[in-house]
């Protein structure tokens, strides 16, 4: 049953994080956008799932599997953002990647305590 919560998870992550992608696209912005916007805000929900699940709730571990696993695993994408730079790198664009690697570790951070804090706060 993990196994298949787990895909079912994955899954989801993977069609909203494309969706992220193409809404972003859609409205003009960088695709290096899109990589931040889902990287920071599963920095946060996971925060904020691993504060409910330690502090409040017990989730089974099969549930929290799929969600941290499955769902936020295929949602957040380390891969790209790593690739994103070093393609900014290689092409001359020092400072952006630079930037991009430096904000992604700061408010990936910054979300993720919030997103902590909160659900302390919340549940």
């Amino acid at each position: 049953m993990s196994y298949l919560l787990i895909a079912i998870g994955g899954a989801s992550g993977a069609l909203t994080r494309y969706s992220i992608d193409k809404l972003t696209l859609y409205f003009g912005m960088e695709n290096i956008f899109g990589t931040f916007l889902v990287n920071i805000s599963g920095s946060f929900i996971l925060g904020i799932l691993i504060s409910i699940s330690t502090y409040k709730l017990n989730f089974s571990n099969a549930v929290r599997d799929a969600i941290t696993i499955g769902f936020l695993g295929s949602y957040t994408t380390f891969s790209t953002l790593t690739v994103t730079s070093l393609t900014l790198w290689q092409s001359g664009q020092y400072v952006k990647a630079s930037i991009n690697i430096v904000l992604s570790i700061i408010f990936g951070l910054i979300a993720a305590y919030a997103g902590f804090h909160l659900g302390n706060q919340v549940s």
